[in-house]
């Protein structure tokens, strides 16, 4: 009897233990969390998921055509750094250089290392929103400067007067294109290439988040727009002007204000130049408008990264003109564009921080 017991005993516990290795052996065989096991044929096959970040950003497959826009954006600023220093213009005879001192430098530095960053970044298939907002966004913004471009190097003769080109105040009687004119025409081109790769493929670029950014967008965007249009109004007259001189009326004595000829102001140059002044303060407008609420928080913080570097460019050319031409002084217009390039970038910082210290 106390056999039989023992064997009753002996034949629950192996059964016991059969139900307790069962389902343990079963989730032992199944797949990597991030994989999805398929069963065809006998065989099995793994298919990737989206891979989920500590912060909870979701990252799918990254399309061909983002990667593509990644070195397009690459070569942009590839372009745009090395037009920098070779002969720009010979405006009425006189050579200009883009990179004619450490100052200018600089400033015409921002935009190509931020392209070839971000741009590098998008190839490597790392944040793909991030690169495709930035390319998106800097791609309508080039589209206005490439045909300001295109005007200055070609029909700018059509209509002579006074610009400031290069640091430097001349007259538009005769222009002759150089090597540097060529590559800041195909540094522009590439970025409008870009940005229209990184449009077409968004939809199918599969990037999200918890949504922290989210109660913070709408003021967000508030600021964003205020700032647009204060950036607006500074592109519509030169960063850079002419100041108006005092002489002595021999007939009464008294000192008079003489005005003396200026730069034109962006919406009052005839042709391509018009049309593009037009399209980049929309460009700037639509921007200010679309980049904070691109989702998820990275996109928008590439978006408004793209917007911050352009105006602050602008803002320090208008600088560079006026230390480096004696000629010349700074306008309200030009330290407006500064001020609105560092508060995009205080935006910009705004839309990485809140989103990270939340979680998102």
């Amino acid at each position: 009897m106390a056999g039989r017991d023992r064997s009753v005993r002996d034949d629950r516990t192996r059964g016991g233990t059969a139900r307790r290795t069962g389902p343990a052996a079963a989730r032992a065989r199944r797949p990597a969390p991030d994989r999805r096991g398929t069963t065809s044929g006998g065989r099995t096959t793994t298919v990737d998921r989206p891979r989920a970040a500590a912060d909870g950003l979701l990252v799918g497959d990254v399309p061909t055509g983002a990667r593509v826009a990644g070195v397009l954006l690459v070569l942009a600023g590839l372009a745009g750094a090395a037009a920098l220093f070779p002969r720009y213009l010979v405006v009425g005879g006189e050579e200009l250089t883009l990179g004619g001192g450490p100052g200018a430098v600089l400033a015409g530095l921002l935009v190509p290392l931020v392209s070839v960053a971000v741009g590098a970044g998008l190839a490597a298939g790392r944040v793909p929103r991030f690169g495709l907002a930035a390319a998106a966004v800097g791609g309508a913004l080039a589209v206005g400067g490439l045909l300001i471009e295109l005007y200055r190097g070609s029909s700018s003769t059509v209509r002579p007067g006074i610009e400031v080109l290069a640091g430097e105040r001349v007259l538009t009687s005769s222009v002759e294109t150089g090597p540097g004119w060529l590559l800041q025409v195909a540094a522009l081109g590439l970025a409008v290439l870009a940005g229209g790769c990184a449009v077409l493929v968004w939809s199918r670029t599969r990037m999200e988040d918890r949504g922290a950014l989210d109660p913070a967008r709408p003021g967000l965007a508030g600021a964003a727009v205020l700032l647009g249009v204060l950036t607006v109004l500074c592109l519509a007259l030169p960063a850079a002007d002419v100041p108006d001189r005092l002489v002595d009326d021999p007939a009464t004595g008294l000192e008079v204000v003489v005005e003396q000829q200026g730069p034109q102001a962006l919406l009052e140059r005839p042709g391509l130049a018009l049309l593009g002044g037009l399209l980049l303060a929309g460009a700037v407008l639509l921007a200010a408008v679309l980049a904070p609420s691109l989702r998820p928080r990275l996109a928008a913080v590439g978006g408004l990264l793209a917007l911050t570097v352009t105006v602050l460019a602008a803002g320090l050319t208008g600088l560079r003109d006026a230390v480096a031409s004696p000629d010349l002084e700074w306008t309200v217009p030009g330290a407006g564009l500064l001020v609105a390039g560092l508060a995009y970038a205080l935006l910009t910082v705004l839309a990485w921080r809140v989103g990270r210290t939340a979680g998102g």
